[in-house]
């Protein structure tokens, strides 16, 4: 069955954060192990993140989230730190893809960002289309039903291999080159 709600503390961020800040360039071939991830999330932007990041936080951001380069390890250390739902007034292409291919579900929706404070509990119904904030609910437009298929499978891996049957076997371990 697939999650309906999250619901969880909001980690507000500005405009422009670019994948170099969401997970560092210098861990690029340093950190490959994609369960070491999480420590590094945001550290350049928000050194308190990943010490203080909870599952089903939710991340809120202005314009262009995700920006910079196409490195899929920032939308990995965002899901390897329990978050599964990003806000934002706009999401640069290239990171929206690859929240979506890792199970992480990109939200565009300018008037829940301008609303939602720092710290709040903000929730997402995803049947609803609805993000609910303290200072009211705002509607979201509806990702595809492939889109959706996806990021409740958890990724496109994970999709593809319930569409395979081979969820059953056992997963390949996921590095991001060098040896860790």
């Amino acid at each position: 069955m697939a999650v309906t709600r999250i619901s969880g503390r909001a980690w507000v961020y500005g405009d422009d954060v670019n994948t170099d800040v969401i997970f560092p360039g210098k861990y690029t071939y340093t950190v490959t192990n994609i369960n070491e991830f999480a420590r590094h999330a945001l550290e350049d932007l928000d050194p308190d993140f990943a010490g203080q990041v909870q599952p089903d936080d939710i991340i809120v951001a202005g314009r262009n989230f995700g920006c910079g380069s196409s490195r899929e390890q920032a939308a990995v250390c965002i899901k390897m730190s329990g978050v599964r739902v990003i806000i934002a007034k706009s999401f640069a292409r290239i990171f929206f893809r690859n929240c979506v291919n890792n199970g992480v579900l990109p939200i565009v929706c300018p008037p829940a960002v301008e609303a939602i404070q720092k710290g709040e509990t903000v929730a997402v119904d995803l049947e609803a289309g609805l993000i609910t904030t303290a200072r009211g609910s705002f509607a979201f437009p509806p990702l595809s039903p492939s889109v959706m298929a996806i990021v409740e499978a958890g990724g496109l891996i994970p999709m593809l291999r319930r569409k395979l049957g081979t969820e059953h076997l056992p997963m390949p371990e996921i590095s991001f080159g060098g040896k860790d």
